[in-house]
């Protein structure tokens, strides 16, 4: 392997940049809806946990575990509400003497072994300490516990779904959470909003801000999706947010603000006797990634500018000095920055990405939660660089599927880590919870507003227009190659505004038709009963929504008329054609010519040919074609430089030429079909 600062995509508006080890030829899906946990190599529970009460708590004792890679330290904990403790997996005799909070009402301790790519599952002993056994069990003096519930890349997920678990549950499952430890902290590592489905989008994300706002949301970082619209409309997002923005890496905070709520570039939080120091950091390349004049403002004097985001390490390290000087017992990272496992077969290989590289230039977090590349990751960072413990580092995935529920202990006196642990709480763990009535008729409320509005039948479809959800399962992926999708909403574009082509980039494709995000509310309509796979359940043809459509088009683009010369349109293609290999959004899906591609060549040359329909080849000159694309392109989104704004024209919503397309089949009875690839875009080598 090669060590390089690599590009990766993640998201429609997303891109990263990650020093790490990159496998020639690695390719890796990112930013998708859903993406599956992490389970690469993970270690084996610890056999053997037995425990018994001793002086200063529990002692606890395991047989130590083999795994590839090795194990690097065991933690033992005792679930929420717990003080756990770190030991080194080098240890010769493992046993541990778990600390006792006087809070705690039962106790079954349980040890995990901690490889650089997981936690293990628990070894639980089987003593349980509870009532009169625990009374008689001295609380430990000199140690104190924080509990973080940690979210990342919620995306407007507050309905409850088959995936999804809902801002109504996640209410009451983290206020049981709370209940174990009054010092709880609920946080969120930014993308919070934005490429969301319609019952976010279609309210400005007001709904979801209310939500986190009922679910108890103490702070949160920004992610690239934060900005997918202006500072006005994000001026409104803040106002409206109960709970803090904090971000260390952008250049001015002066804008980001809304009534008495202002971003700051660190926060000391206080909760049951336990102050939580609390920095934050979004992607560097959010400026290239987002709309064009999203991130300008205006200063006090009058002055127009434009907010930069920096590598953000060292603006981080002097959060974390500042928020321990403003008293804080421990402070804690919120990385709009992610995981990545590109060698995900091999069991030896590496864990790589940002969210590791930058943990481990962070001096002095004590946690590190990561976001942005939708892949669940947990584990202790080795210890080194003088630290007595390593940083634990934890990532969930996106849309509202799980999060994190992490206890730290520390000595009271020093303010030094003992130990952290780590559980991922998933759907089917708080499944059995009633939802908290007051959240799920703030939601309720929204799903009828959105009925009335979006729950209107413009369609029928003859199958299931798949999305790039996932790999494999025979489903297309809009980000590295044709898809049906990509082609129908393409030649929809070209063909309503009587252009030469369309070009539009595949990350801004968000889902299926019909989508898997958007539950119509009236219930009769015919709808798949899986999104992800290939599903023989239900027969086609299936009802499509106005819901439907805005959910695999959220982003309230419009669509733009304007010219390329030949040799520009080389250019976009060959733009969209570098991101390929990871999954890149800005791979284009397009109309009325066709392109081929060699991605073994070097960048600048990965196109090798460009023709229309016929096949009639276009030239890299200055012979000019009509063009319909969207505004996001247009403005220099996701590279597209070579588009020029002045030249655009501004036509409909792009929401609306997909919709009307499908109203123009319904009209005359006509079911739409699936489209048969036509070989539009060709790999060399597939």
């Amino acid at each position: 392997m090669k060590t390089l600062i690599k590009k990766v995509r993640t998201s429609s508006r997303t891109s990263i940049s990650i020093l790490g080890a990159l496998a020639i030829g690695a390719t890796s899906l990112l930013g998708v809806q859903q993406a599956t946990a992490l389970t690469n190599a993970a270690p084996a529970a610890p056999t053997g946990v037995v425990s018994h009460p001793g002086a200063g708590g529990i002692v606890v004792r395991w047989n130590p575990v083999t795994a590839t890679p090795a194990v690097t330290s065991y933690i033992v904990s005792a679930g929420a509400g717990s003080c756990p403790i770190e030991i080194p997996a080098s240890t010769a005799n493992l046993v541990a003497t778990l600390p006792v909070l006087a809070t705690q009402t039962s106790i079954q301790p349980y040890v995990q072994a901690v490889s650089n790519y997981g936690f293990s599952p628990k070894g639980l002993a089987p003593q349980i300490y509870t009532g009169t056994a625990l009374a008689s069990i001295p609380a430990t003096a000199g140690v104190k516990a924080v509990q973080l519930l940690e979210l990342s890349d919620f995306h407007g997920a507050i309905e409850a779904t088959s995936t999804q678990i809902g801002a109504a549950t996640y209410k009451t499952a983290w206020d049981k959470d709370r209940a174990a430890n009054p010092a709880t902290f609920a946080l969120s590592a930014g993308d919070n909003i934005g490429a969301a489905p319609p019952i976010s989008a279609f309210f400005d994300e007001m709904s979801t801000i209310k939500s986190l706002n009922a679910m108890g949301l103490d702070a949160s970082t920004f992610g690239n999706h934060e900005h997918d619209k202006d500072m006005t409309a994000l001026s409104k997002i803040i106002g409206a947010s109960t709970f803090k923005w904090v971000v260390s890496n952008y250049s001015s905070l002066y804008p980001i603000k809304g009534g008495d709520n202002q971003a700051v570039s660190f926060t000391v939080l206080d909760k049951g006797g336990f102050k939580l120091g609390i920095v934050g950091m979004n992607v560097e390349e959010t400026p290239i990634v987002t709309k064009p004049g999203n991130l300008d403002y205006v200063d006090a004097n009058g002055v127009k500018k434009t907010i930069t985001i920096s590598t953000g390490i060292k603006e981080m390290n002097a959060g974390i000095v500042a928020a321990k000087a403003a008293g804080a017992d421990i402070v804690i990272a919120l990385l709009h920055n992610g995981f990545i496992d590109y060698n995900a077969s091999d069991a030896s290989s590496p864990a790589e990405g940002p969210l590791l590289f930058i943990s481990q230039q962070l001096k002095g977090a004590a946690v590190v939660f990561g976001g942005h590349t939708h892949i669940q990751y947990a584990s202790v960072a080795p210890r080194g660089l003088s630290k007595p413990v390593g940083t634990l580092v934890g990532q969930v995935v996106n849309a509202g599927t799980s999060y994190n529920r992490v206890q730290v202990c520390i000595n009271s006196a020093t303010k030094k880590v003992i130990g952290s642990s780590l559980e991922l709480v998933t759907k089917s763990d708080v499944a059995k919870l009633t939802p908290d009535s007051t959240t799920a008729a703030l939601v309720a409320d929204y799903k009828s507003k959105l009925g009335a509005a979006v729950d209107v039948k413009i369609g029928q479809v003859s199958a299931l227009f798949p999305n790039g959800n996932y790999l494999g399962a025979g489903l297309k992926i809009q980000r590295q190659k044709e898809t049906e999708l990509g082609d129908y909403l393409a030649d929809a574009m070209r063909i309503r505004y009587k252009t030469d082509f369309a070009i539009t980039n595949g990350g801004g494709i968000r889902d299926s038709l019909p989508a898997s995000g958007y539950p119509p509310v009236n219930t009769s309509y015919i709808r798949p009963k899986v999104f992800n796979a290939p599903d023989t359940s239900v027969a086609g043809p299936f009802d499509i929504t106005y819901g439907d459509a805005l959910a695999v088009l959220p982003f309230g683009n419009y669509a733009v008329v304007t010219t390329l010369t030949g040799a520009d349109i080389w250019k976009a293609l060959e733009n969209g054609a570098r991101g390929y290999a990871n999954g890149d959004g800005w791979f284009p899906q397009i109309s009325g010519l066709r392109f081929t591609f060699d991605p073994t060549h070097t960048a600048g040359s990965l196109v090798t040919a460009v023709t229309k329909t016929d096949g009639t080849p276009i030239a890299k000159d200055d012979k000019v074609y009509t063009i319909t694309t969207n505004d996001y392109m247009l403005y220099g989104g996701d590279g597209y430089t070579m588009f020029n704004p002045t030249k655009g024209s501004i036509r409909d919503l792009l929401v609306d030429v997909l919709a009307d397309s499908l109203k123009a089949d319904l009209s005359v009875g006509k079911v739409t079909k699936l489209p048969a690839l036509d070989g539009r875009i060709t790999r060399v080598g597939a």
